[in-house]
Formats: C-alpha cells, structure tokens, sequence
C-alpha cells in the first residue's frame, strides 16, 4: 500500500492553483471540470509520478469551523519535505510568503509553518540527519 494522493481544502481552487504552482513551485497534474469545481492535482516536479495533491474546494460546511480551529491552535494541515528549510524559507519569504513559524529546531527535524492564502497552515521539515 502507498500513499497516491492526498487533499486540501482550499477556499479558491484557480487561486490556490497560482500559489501552489507559482509561488511554492509544483506542478500541476490534473486539471478536470466537474461542474463549478475542478478534479484540480499538484505533484512535485522532484517527483512528478509520485503523490498528488489535489485541491479540493471547501464548500462543506464541516470545512470552515474545523480549519478555523486548527489554524486559531497554529495547527498545519499538512506538511511538506524539504531538502534545506533555510534556503527555502528565504526563497518563499522573498516571494511574499507569510510565515507563522519562522524555521525552529525541534530536535530531530527543523520546521518552520506558512500560510498558503487558501485557508490552510502549511508546515515544512527539514529532517536532520544521525549526526546532528
């Protein structure tokens, strides 16, 4: 078994492809109408045939008060690999990315958490290795 696609909910599908694309740098897989909405997927262009994102709209009305309780407690709703949080970090600031968590070492991993436009907090990680 393995993880082939996972979602998020976003508030603006066509906005939230811009930033996922633009700004944070994937690439977009699918693109399908379905009906108002879209069957609307990310990848990462480090792995274009691995998992996809899909951005899902929130239109479900569990989806406003269960995101507003996790970003009120600063909880991500996903989180993202990277290779050096600092760079990255830098690189996305430079692009008018707001963070909420500047890069913090946390013992086994450095992380650092962004607001993705979309409704969503998004955590990085940097995993440091046996002998850090």
């Amino acid at each position: 078994m393995k993880i082939a696609l996972t979602s998020l909910f976003v508030d603006d599908q066509r906005a939230a492809l811009a930033f996922y694309t633009d700004v944070l740098g994937f690439t977009k897989r699918h693109d399908i109408p379905l009906g108002d909405d879209f069957w609307l997927t990310v990848v990462s262009p480090e792995a274009p045939e691995g998992p996809e994102l899909l951005l899902e709209p929130s239109a479900h009305p569990a989806v406003k008060p269960y995101r507003e309780a996790l970003a009120e407690d600063g909880i991500p709703l996903a989180q993202f690999a990277v290779d050096n949080i600092e760079a990255e970090h830098a690189r996305l600031v430079s692009r008018g990315v707001v963070f909420t968590q500047p890069p913090t070492d946390v013992g086994v991993a450095v992380v650092a958490v962004f607001d993705d436009t979309c409704g969503n907090l998004i955590q990085l990680i940097e995993m440091k290795s046996a002998g850090d």
